[in-house]
């Protein structure tokens, strides 16, 4: 079931304040930025880059998942492992709201989402 629009302003308005924190300086950002998108229920937080052999195709390198669980009311919380699949993160897998899942993601204290 996809999020209501007041959950979806709440999601924007928090993930903006993560990405303006979180992206680096806007020098580099041709290199490197951060991003994010609202798919369903699903909130992915992903770094935007170049791809290494050609570089004037970007890509999107997805780095954490967030999926909303209405019949729980909190957010399920994924990292993306070498294998390219979503993995619980074990250390908080799961938060009451976004603003959390942002805290959580910005200070990557096991070196899961940005290694």
């Amino acid at each position: 079931m996809a999020l209501d629009n007041l959950q979806i302003v709440d999601i924007i308005e928090a993930l903006e304040n993560f990405v303006e924190r979180k992206r680096p300086p806007e020098h580099i950002r041709t290199k490197l930025d951060i991003g994010y998108k609202i798919e369903g229920q699903d909130v992915f937080i992903f770094e935007i880059r170049p791809q290494w052999n050609k570089p004037e195709i970007i890509r999107e390198y997805s780095v954490a998942k967030a999926t909303f669980v209405k019949t729980k009311n909190h957010w399920k919380v994924f990292w993306m492992r070498a294998d390219l699949k979503w993995h619980s993160y074990k250390p908080m897998p799961t938060v009451k709201t976004i603003r959390e899942f942002g805290k959580i993601v910005e200070a990557d204290i096991h070196h899961c989402f940005f290694g």
